[in-house]
């Protein structure tokens, strides 16, 4: 048995008080403790075993609801199979486009069957009429139990997860039982995971590593407290997340950069101090995109009216090819933030750091990064220059990591493929340096704007697109135009309420061209507003530079 499956089960068979998971709220609350989900794991295990699933299979799972999510991953894990979570149509999903995608991943996975769930039930005609195999996981729940679970070896697949790419043109990494129990393990202890105290609260998609691994997985194995809302919950109503921190004692929570802006905002509207109390909370991990330093700090200003301690603010760095974290910032130090030179890091690639103190700071001559901390146990990390040559401290170059914890591969339409070199390095397509050890992202290749042999990070056009008025947060897109040539340009695109309304479109378009100008030295080619919900985003929701910049072409064109 791997021990990632042999400590899962552990924990649910250990006698006594049974820590567990709360699903359902706001509107009706159900706590089951980790045993009584392991017992619903086992007897969808039994159904899978009774319909002839053979263990090493790959199973393709759709649905949203925790209470779910939970016993049908277990139980694919106890029977012996590997999960895919699968990408979740929406409201302005073309189902037809939907399908055809469901059914390359499956081809590409190997996979005939879907297990389907709440509140995607209404799919199965879709399904059917595409040819898909499917069962209802309420109906695999009312199965006979397996007897035990099937022995599976650590190099065994436990997750096939989907990457943030287009579904067009699918890719899945391959996480072994080996990556999982490595990175989780490491997870817990620089964290310093205490079962009998901790009380994580998440609204963060399964569908997604963070949401999948670090909130479900994580408490799942090591018999952690949890409180696990949907996406769509904490989007329609974003104080239910300090609410639910509020109530249940929530010490650990994680999100995107953008979720603690929006919160922050909506914080600083509340007058009643007794609102909430998050005096408990001991780690709000913030990653999966650029930590931004102003909206850190607009949360850690509001939330301090509650008693949140700023220092829980936890930086951290990871993708799905590493399982999921490859760092994490040291406990209780809150946001370091490395200011350095522009110009050497722009011309030189090297990150001349600038004092404490010093008059640049604050002005367009310096840029800043956060921190995010030493790689987890297991995990080493190093930078490469043109060539593959090894930089140094403060050398800016691509960032490669090896260790227990990354992806042996890919699995693509066209079949597996490797993503480790001879001697194991995983070349991340990052772009950052190293301070003592800690590692810190300047951005991604593919998205750095070459101006006049100058790096340009989209990430300073976007900040400071995102200080105007108007321009909706974590919405605005710096797009590279014809990259790699003489000509290269940029554009921003980004979304507004204001959108339709002539005066304050050009007064947005106006305001966010002075202010990217004096961010970055650089004038954008063109600016484009758009409605809410325009730009093309990830099935995560993080914004598709790539794909915005194919999609509104012509509008660019139009507004140059």
């Amino acid at each position: 048995m791997s021990r990632f499956v042999d400590t899962m089960v552990a924990t649910a068979q250990a006698g006594g008080t049974q820590r567990g998971m709360v699903t359902g709220e706001p509107s009706a609350p159900v706590r089951r403790t980790w045993r009584d989900v392991h017992e619903r794991a086992r007897h969808l295990a039994g159904g899978l075993a009774g319909d002839g699933f053979e263990p090493g299979g790959a199973v393709a799972v759709l649905a949203a609801a925790p209470e779910l999510i939970a016993p049908t991953v277990q139980g694919v894990w106890l029977a012996g199979g590997s999960v895919t979570m699968l990408h979740q149509p929406t409201p302005r999903t073309d189902l037809a486009h939907w399908a055809a995608d469901t059914l390359q991943v499956l081809q590409m996975i190997g996979s005939d069957l879907v297990l389907l769930g709440e509140p995607f039930g209404q799919l199965a005609p879709v399904l059917e009429e595409n040819g898909i195999q499917y069962r209802t996981i309420e109906t695999l729940l009312d199965s006979e139990p397996i007897a035990e679970p099937v022995p599976t070896a650590e190099d065994a697949l436990a997750l096939l997860q989907l990457t943030s790419g287009s579904t067009a043109e699918p890719k899945a990494v391959r996480i072994t039982h080996g990556n999982l129990y490595s990175n989780i393990s490491a997870m817990a202890r620089r964290s310093e995971l205490d079962p009998a105290s901790d009380v994580m609260v998440s609204w963060l998609p399964t569908f997604h590593d963070m949401g999948m691994v670090g909130f479900l997985t994580v408490p799942m194995t090591f018999g952690v407290e949890l409180v696990k809302v949907t996406p769509v919950e904490f989007l329609s109503s974003p104080l239910l997340w300090p609410d639910l921190i509020s109530r249940y004692g929530g010490t650990i929570t994680a999100a995107p950069n953008f979720a603690y802006a929006v919160v922050g905002r909506r914080l600083a509207r509340v007058d009643d101090g007794d609102a909430y109390d998050l005096s408990t909370l001991r780690i709000a991990l913030n990653g999966a995109e650029p930590i931004d330093e102003a909206a850190v700090a607009a949360f850690t200003d509001a939330g301090g009216w509650f008693g949140m301690p700023a220092e829980c603010v936890f930086p951290a760095y990871g993708l799905a090819e590493a399982t999921l974290a490859v760092s994490f910032a040291p406990l209780s130090t809150g946001l370091t933030v490395d200011v350095v030179e522009a110009g050497p890091l722009e011309a030189e690639n090297r990150a001349v750091a600038v004092p404490e103190g010093d008059e640049r700071r604050g002005t367009e001559q310096v840029r800043g990064f956060a921190v995010l901390g030493r790689p987890l146990d297991g995990i080493e990390a190093q930078i490469v220059g043109d060539g593959g040559t090894v930089l140094g401290e403060r050398e800016v170059g691509e960032i490669r990591l090896r260790g227990e914890a990354i992806t042996p591969g890919y699995l693509t339409v066209d079949g597996p493929v490797e993503t480790q070199d001879s001697e194991g390095w995983f070349a991340t397509g990052d772009i950052g340096y190293l301070v003592d050890g800690q590692i810190v992202i300047c951005g991604r290749s593919k998205d750095v704007i070459i101006l006049g042999g100058r790096n340009v990070y989209p990430t300073d056009v976007e900040r400071a697109a995102g200080e105007v008025d108007g321009v909706r947060a974590g919405n605005a897109v710096a797009v590279r135009i014809d990259a790699g040539t003489r000509r290269e340009r940029f554009a921003v695109v980004l979304e507004s309420k204001a959108a339709g309304d002539e005066a304050e479109e050009t007064r947005i378009v106006k305001e966010v061209t002075a202010r990217v100008r004096d961010a970055v030295d650089a004038r954008p080619y063109a600016v484009v507003v758009l409605p809410t919900g325009s730009l093309p985003k990830t099935p995560s929701g993080k914004v598709q530079r790539a794909a915005t910049a194919e999609q509104y072409r012509d509008r660019m064109d139009a507004g140059a």
